[in-house]
Protein backbone atom coordinates (compact mmCIF):
# COMPACT_ATOMS: atom_id res chain seq x y z
CA UNK A 1 0.00 0.00 0.00
CA UNK A 2 1.10 3.47 -0.87
CA UNK A 3 2.15 6.21 1.44
CA UNK A 4 1.81 9.95 0.52
CA UNK A 5 3.23 12.32 2.71
CA UNK A 6 2.15 16.00 2.84
CA UNK A 7 5.70 18.04 1.82
CA UNK A 8 4.95 21.17 0.40
CA UNK A 9 4.00 23.41 3.42
CA UNK A 10 6.27 26.62 4.44
CA UNK A 11 6.67 25.89 8.03
CA UNK A 12 6.55 29.80 8.76
CA UNK A 13 6.19 28.58 12.74
CA UNK A 14 9.32 26.95 12.44
CA UNK A 15 11.57 29.74 10.06
CA UNK A 16 13.55 30.32 13.82
CA UNK A 17 15.01 26.50 13.35
CA UNK A 18 15.63 27.38 9.82
CA UNK A 19 14.83 29.15 6.98
CA UNK A 20 16.74 27.23 4.60
CA UNK A 21 14.97 23.81 4.47
CA UNK A 22 11.44 22.97 4.24
CA UNK A 23 10.29 21.70 7.46
CA UNK A 24 10.19 18.08 6.08
CA UNK A 25 13.80 18.25 6.21
CA UNK A 26 14.59 19.65 9.25
CA UNK A 27 16.37 17.45 11.23
CA UNK A 28 15.86 15.16 14.45
CA UNK A 29 19.72 13.73 15.05
CA UNK A 30 21.59 13.36 11.35
CA UNK A 31 18.12 12.86 9.27
CA UNK A 32 15.77 14.90 8.47
CA UNK A 33 12.51 14.18 10.13
CA UNK A 34 10.97 13.33 6.14
CA UNK A 35 13.64 10.60 6.95
CA UNK A 36 12.26 9.42 10.10
CA UNK A 37 8.67 9.13 8.87
CA UNK A 38 9.42 7.00 5.98
CA UNK A 39 12.06 4.73 7.84
CA UNK A 40 8.86 3.71 10.32
CA UNK A 41 6.54 2.88 7.43
CA UNK A 42 9.18 1.11 5.89
CA UNK A 43 9.66 -0.80 8.96
CA UNK A 44 6.11 -2.08 8.67
CA UNK A 45 7.04 -2.94 5.20
CA UNK A 46 5.54 0.21 3.56
CA UNK A 47 8.00 1.32 1.18
CA UNK A 48 6.30 2.91 -1.69
CA UNK A 49 5.96 6.83 -1.09
CA UNK A 50 4.54 9.41 -2.85
CA UNK A 51 5.82 12.51 -1.51
CA UNK A 52 3.59 16.00 -2.13
CA UNK A 53 6.20 18.66 -2.99
CA UNK A 54 5.75 22.44 -3.15
CA UNK A 55 7.94 24.97 -0.73
CA UNK A 56 11.46 24.46 -1.85
CA UNK A 57 10.91 20.98 -3.34
CA UNK A 58 14.63 20.81 -5.26
CA UNK A 59 15.79 20.14 -1.79
CA UNK A 60 13.89 17.29 -1.24
CA UNK A 61 14.73 16.13 -4.30
CA UNK A 62 18.56 16.43 -4.06
CA UNK A 63 18.55 14.72 -0.91
CA UNK A 64 16.80 11.54 -2.11
CA UNK A 65 19.10 12.33 -5.45
CA UNK A 66 22.23 12.36 -3.63
CA UNK A 67 20.89 9.63 -1.01
CA UNK A 68 23.29 6.87 -1.90
CA UNK A 69 26.84 8.74 -2.68
CA UNK A 70 26.03 10.96 0.43
CA UNK A 71 26.09 7.52 3.11
CA UNK A 72 29.12 6.04 0.56
CA UNK A 73 32.93 5.92 0.88
CA UNK A 74 33.89 7.82 -2.79
CA UNK A 75 37.18 7.78 -4.66
CA UNK A 76 36.81 10.75 -7.34
CA UNK A 77 39.27 10.51 -10.46
CA UNK A 78 39.48 15.05 -10.76
CA UNK A 79 40.51 14.23 -14.67
CA UNK A 80 37.32 12.20 -14.28
CA UNK A 81 35.02 13.58 -12.23
CA UNK A 82 31.40 12.30 -13.76
CA UNK A 83 32.55 8.56 -12.95
CA UNK A 84 33.34 8.44 -8.77
CA UNK A 85 33.95 5.10 -7.55
CA UNK A 86 32.09 3.67 -4.47
CA UNK A 87 34.37 2.29 -2.09
CA UNK A 88 31.48 1.52 0.49
CA UNK A 89 28.02 1.73 1.44
CA UNK A 90 25.67 1.21 4.26
CA UNK A 91 22.68 -0.55 3.05
CA UNK A 92 20.41 0.46 0.86
CA UNK A 93 16.65 1.70 1.83
CA UNK A 94 14.66 -0.74 -0.45
CA UNK A 95 12.06 2.68 -0.89
CA UNK A 96 9.99 3.90 -3.90
CA UNK A 97 9.68 7.35 -3.84
CA UNK A 98 7.85 9.22 -6.41
CA UNK A 99 8.72 13.55 -5.44
CA UNK A 100 5.63 14.79 -7.10
CA UNK A 101 5.26 18.98 -7.87
CA UNK A 102 1.86 19.60 -6.32
CA UNK A 103 2.25 24.03 -6.62
CA UNK A 104 4.08 25.90 -3.95
CA UNK A 105 0.26 27.32 -2.67
CA UNK A 106 -1.71 24.25 -3.03
CA UNK A 107 -3.28 23.17 0.00
CA UNK A 108 -3.27 19.89 1.47
CA UNK A 109 -6.58 18.24 -0.02
CA UNK A 110 -5.01 20.18 -3.31
CA UNK A 111 -2.00 18.25 -3.12
CA UNK A 112 -3.40 14.62 -2.69
CA UNK A 113 -5.58 15.22 -5.39
CA UNK A 114 -2.78 16.59 -7.45
CA UNK A 115 -1.39 12.85 -7.30
CA UNK A 116 -3.84 11.21 -7.58
CA UNK A 117 -2.83 9.54 -10.66
CA UNK A 118 0.06 8.08 -8.93
CA UNK A 119 -2.33 5.74 -6.46
CA UNK A 120 -2.31 2.20 -8.13
CA UNK A 121 -4.27 0.34 -5.39
CA UNK A 122 -7.20 0.17 -4.01
CA UNK A 123 -6.26 2.06 -0.36
CA UNK A 124 -3.66 4.19 0.38
CA UNK A 125 -2.28 5.71 3.57
CA UNK A 126 -1.70 9.68 3.83
CA UNK A 127 0.39 11.27 6.43
CA UNK A 128 1.89 14.67 7.29
CA UNK A 129 5.86 15.95 6.85
CA UNK A 130 6.56 17.00 9.90
CA UNK A 131 5.28 14.53 13.28
CA UNK A 132 6.11 11.17 14.70
CA UNK A 133 4.55 8.39 16.23
CA UNK A 134 4.68 4.93 17.42
CA UNK A 135 1.22 3.87 15.81
CA UNK A 136 1.03 0.31 15.73
CA UNK A 137 0.18 0.47 11.33
CA UNK A 138 -0.62 -3.12 11.21
CA UNK A 139 -3.40 -2.78 14.06
CA UNK A 140 -4.68 1.04 12.08
CA UNK A 141 -4.77 -1.13 8.47
CA UNK A 142 -6.68 -3.84 10.12
CA UNK A 143 -8.99 -1.36 12.05
CA UNK A 144 -9.55 0.49 8.48
CA UNK A 145 -10.49 -3.05 6.79
CA UNK A 146 -12.59 -4.38 9.30
CA UNK A 147 -15.12 -0.91 9.20
CA UNK A 148 -16.20 -0.66 5.34
CA UNK A 149 -16.16 2.93 6.14
CA UNK A 150 -13.95 5.54 3.45
CA UNK A 151 -11.54 7.03 5.43
CA UNK A 152 -9.75 6.27 9.05
CA UNK A 153 -8.38 9.02 11.10
CA UNK A 154 -6.02 8.37 13.69
CA UNK A 155 -7.31 9.98 16.67
CA UNK A 156 -4.38 11.27 19.51
CA UNK A 157 -4.55 13.09 22.82
CA UNK A 158 -2.85 17.18 22.51
CA UNK A 159 -3.28 20.64 23.90
CA UNK A 160 -5.96 22.62 21.63
CA UNK A 161 -3.68 23.82 18.69
CA UNK A 162 -5.02 21.14 16.32
CA UNK A 163 -7.97 19.99 14.55
CA UNK A 164 -10.51 18.30 17.20
CA UNK A 165 -12.72 15.40 16.22
CA UNK A 166 -16.07 13.90 18.14
CA UNK A 167 -16.58 10.93 18.48
CA UNK A 168 -19.24 8.41 18.96
CA UNK A 169 -17.92 5.20 19.39
CA UNK A 170 -15.14 4.76 16.75
CA UNK A 171 -17.18 6.99 14.00
CA UNK A 172 -16.54 10.21 13.78
CA UNK A 173 -19.46 12.69 14.09
CA UNK A 174 -17.89 16.21 13.76
CA UNK A 175 -14.50 17.51 12.57
CA UNK A 176 -13.72 20.96 13.80
CA UNK A 177 -10.24 22.45 12.46
CA UNK A 178 -8.50 24.44 15.24
CA UNK A 179 -11.17 25.28 18.30
CA UNK A 180 -9.82 27.35 20.74
CA UNK A 181 -9.99 24.63 23.34
CA UNK A 182 -9.19 21.30 23.22
CA UNK A 183 -11.91 19.07 24.94
CA UNK A 184 -11.13 15.38 23.77
CA UNK A 185 -8.75 13.93 20.70
CA UNK A 186 -7.40 15.47 17.79
CA UNK A 187 -6.72 14.93 14.10
CA UNK A 188 -3.07 13.15 14.29
CA UNK A 189 -2.81 12.53 10.76
CA UNK A 190 -2.01 8.53 9.81
CA UNK A 191 -4.42 8.47 7.67
CA UNK A 192 -5.93 5.30 5.47
CA UNK A 193 -8.65 5.84 2.38
CA UNK A 194 -10.22 3.99 0.22
CA UNK A 195 -9.41 5.44 -3.53
CA UNK A 196 -13.01 6.76 -3.72
CA UNK A 197 -11.77 9.35 -1.36
CA UNK A 198 -10.00 10.94 -4.31
CA UNK A 199 -13.66 11.29 -6.39
CA UNK A 200 -14.32 13.27 -3.58
CA UNK A 201 -11.53 16.13 -4.44
CA UNK A 202 -11.88 18.95 -6.38
CA UNK A 203 -8.96 20.29 -8.27
CA UNK A 204 -8.91 23.57 -6.40
CA UNK A 205 -5.51 24.31 -5.57
CA UNK A 206 -6.90 25.91 -2.24
CA UNK A 207 -9.09 22.84 -1.16
CA UNK A 208 -7.82 22.13 2.50
CA UNK A 209 -8.05 18.52 3.61
CA UNK A 210 -9.43 19.38 7.22
CA UNK A 211 -11.63 21.85 6.24
CA UNK A 212 -13.97 20.16 3.71
CA UNK A 213 -13.41 16.75 2.94
CA UNK A 214 -12.53 15.50 6.15
CA UNK A 215 -15.89 17.60 7.56
CA UNK A 216 -17.84 16.34 4.87
CA UNK A 217 -16.42 12.72 5.45
CA UNK A 218 -17.33 12.87 9.12
CA UNK A 219 -21.09 14.60 8.36
CA UNK A 220 -21.59 11.44 5.97
CA UNK A 221 -20.33 8.97 8.69
CA UNK A 222 -17.57 7.67 6.29
CA UNK A 223 -14.96 8.73 8.45
CA UNK A 224 -14.06 6.49 11.72
CA UNK A 225 -11.08 6.82 14.51
CA UNK A 226 -7.93 4.79 15.69
CA UNK A 227 -7.79 5.88 18.65
CA UNK A 228 -4.09 5.87 19.11
CA UNK A 229 -2.95 6.43 22.98
CA UNK A 230 0.92 6.17 22.58
CA UNK A 231 3.35 8.80 21.67
CA UNK A 232 2.43 11.24 18.98
CA UNK A 233 4.13 14.86 18.11
CA UNK A 234 4.25 17.08 15.75
CA UNK A 235 7.55 19.24 14.84
CA UNK A 236 5.48 22.82 14.74
CA UNK A 237 7.84 25.34 16.30
CA UNK A 238 11.37 25.26 18.01
CA UNK A 239 10.02 23.70 21.23
CA UNK A 240 8.59 21.01 19.52
CA UNK A 241 12.29 20.71 17.46
CA UNK A 242 13.88 20.70 20.87
CA UNK A 243 12.15 18.29 22.33
CA UNK A 244 12.28 15.36 19.44
CA UNK A 245 15.80 16.17 19.23
CA UNK A 246 16.46 15.55 22.98
CA UNK A 247 14.56 12.46 22.46
CA UNK A 248 16.55 11.14 19.42
CA UNK A 249 19.84 12.22 21.39
CA UNK A 250 18.90 10.42 24.60
CA UNK A 251 18.18 7.54 22.86
CA UNK A 252 14.50 7.21 23.86
CA UNK A 253 12.49 7.89 20.60
CA UNK A 254 9.48 6.33 20.64
CA UNK A 255 9.42 5.92 17.14
CA UNK A 256 12.93 4.62 16.80
CA UNK A 257 10.74 0.93 16.01
CA UNK A 258 13.64 -0.33 13.05
CA UNK A 259 16.30 -1.49 15.38
CA UNK A 260 14.63 -3.33 17.69
CA UNK A 261 15.15 -0.46 20.36
CA UNK A 262 11.34 0.33 20.33
CA UNK A 263 7.70 -1.13 19.82
CA UNK A 264 4.72 0.83 18.85
CA UNK A 265 2.44 0.48 21.98
CA UNK A 266 -1.30 -1.27 21.36
CA UNK A 267 -4.00 1.55 20.92
CA UNK A 268 -7.07 0.19 21.29
CA UNK A 269 -8.78 1.23 18.34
Amino acid sequence: MQTVILCGGMGTRIRDVSEDVPKPMIPIGDRPILWHIMKYYAHFGHTDFVLCLGYKSWTIKQYFLDYYRASADLKVNLANPNSPVVLSHEPREDWAITLAETGLPTMTGGRIKKISRYITGSDFMVTYGDGVADVDVPRLLEFHRSHGRIGTMTAVTSPGRFGEIEIDDSRITEFSEKPPVTRGRINGGFFVFRREFLDRLSNDPSLILERGPLAELAADGELMAYKHDGFWQCMDNSRDYHALNGMWAEGQAPWKVWDGAARPRIAAA
